[in-house]
């Protein structure tokens, strides 16, 4: 059985692979929270994004729909939370703080040098 964190996970997951705006903005807290790690070594903001509007759109931009890459739940953590990876290689990794049913926080691990234990075989 899912907890509500879990649920909430899984419903940003879908939503993402849906590339469905509309529900990726209802599976974010209004006042959601997002910060990104690119470690200067790729582009990602540079301060924390706020509001369920552009946390949506950067998710949008980040994580949904990019060509040949795999969404998948995992623990991160401790918690479930995302991985985006092409052919085995992390591109992303999403610490997800939830509260009820929605996402409030997400914290975006972009940095290649942090990603590498994410990698699969």
């Amino acid at each position: 059985m899912l907890d509500r964190h879990d649920s909430a996970v899984r419903g940003l997951a879908d939503a993402c692979r849906l590339g469905d705006p509309t529900a990726l903005r209802t599976a974010l807290e209004a006042d959601a929270i997002a910060v990104c790690d690119g470690g200067g070594a790729v582009p990602a903001a540079l301060a924390p994004i706020h509001g369920a509007t552009d946390v949506a759109a950067l998710v949008a931009d980040l994580l949904c729909g990019r060509p040949g890459t795999e969404l998948t739940i995992e623990a991160v953590n401790g918690r479930a939370g995302l991985a985006l990876r092409r052919g085995g290689q992390a591109l992303a990794v999403i610490a997800v703080k939830s509260t009820g049913a929605r996402v409030a926080v997400l914290w975006i691990v972009l940095n290649p040098a942090k990603l590498t234990g994410w990698h699969r075989r």
